[in-house]
């Protein structure tokens, strides 16, 4: 079984997470009625919050917290693949945890990745990040096991750094995702070439659900969710608006990618 229905949400999250709950609970219900198996939201798809304090004081720990609860219940209902792309989560320490989620049809948790690498930068436009001071960073990279093959999970920043994505293309994943929040800046400038080189120089399907137009404070997102395939062909782009888009995925076209050019194969050691 290598065919199936995968579907991105894009959305504009709030600050409040109840707020931004209801939105997305709407567009993953679109998605299943468009027949979506595998549905995937953006990096923070419940909170976009831009003040320190009022994160950390917002952010509940796994067990309290009201979209894990809603987001297993409605992948249950809706008998789906459910990747949310991730939430701010509370943790024992005083950063939170930007934590993805994959719920399967009966609503269990079956994988969870914490986001690696921290985007710690000075935008051109005057925005200025550190993500660092806010949230700790994950220290192992995200697998999980699908019923039509391995996934590999990352989030927004990680996807410039193009080893993580290959450790996992060799540990035998063929989708590889990036859930993302970028910036309309960044975005406009990389987004798309990123997540094609991804995909072409790992013969793997690349899925990156994204946040879109104005948040607090004013944050600007990029949109323009992506599902592209092994050999760079963009499958589906969900332009600049919230929305739903679809892609019907056929994993027989990894081993196509890989045959043609097997730089998978081809790796070495080498010194500098």
């Amino acid at each position: 079984m290598s065919h199936f229905r995968a579907a991105c949400v894009q959305l504009t999250a709030d600050r409040e997470d109840e707020v931004s709950l209801v939105q997305a609970s709407a567009l993953i219900r679109e998605a299943h009625a468009q027949g979506a198996e595998y549905v995937q939201t953006p990096e923070c798809t419940t909170m976009m919050e831009p003040d320190k304090k009022r994160l950390l004081a917002k952010a509940l720990p796994e067990e309290k917290h009201p979209s894990v609860k809603a987001f297993s219940a409605l992948a249950k209902e809706l008998g789906i693949w459910l990747h949310i792309g991730s939430l701010i989560v509370g943790t024992e320490e005083k950063r939170a945890a930007n934590r993805a989620y994959l719920f399967d049809p009966t609503g269990a948790i079956k994988a969870r990745y914490e986001k690696i690498h921290m985007f710690d930068v000075d935008i051109p436009d005057g925005q200025t990040y550190r993500e660092s001071a806010t949230f700790r960073p994950g220290e192992k990279a995200g697998m999980a096991d699908l019923p039509w093959g391995k996934l590999g999970m990352a989030i927004c920043y990680d996807l410039r750094f193009p080893y993580l994505f290959r450790a996992q293309a060799k540990a035998g994943a063929s989708i590889l995702t990036a859930p993302a929040a970028f910036t309309k800046f960044t975005g406009a400038a990389h987004w798309h070439t990123l997540l094609k080189a991804r995909a072409i120089e790992n013969g793997c399907f690349v899925i990156a659900a994204a946040q879109c137009g104005v948040h607090a404070e004013g944050r600007e997102t990029y949109g323009h969710s992506l599902i592209i395939a092994p050999w760079g062909e963009v499958l589906a782009d969900a332009g600049s608006a919230p929305g739903v888009i679809v892609a019907d995925i056929d994993l027989a076209r990894v081993a196509q990618a890989r045959t043609m050019v097997p730089s998978i194969e081809h790796d070495r050691e080498f010194s500098i």
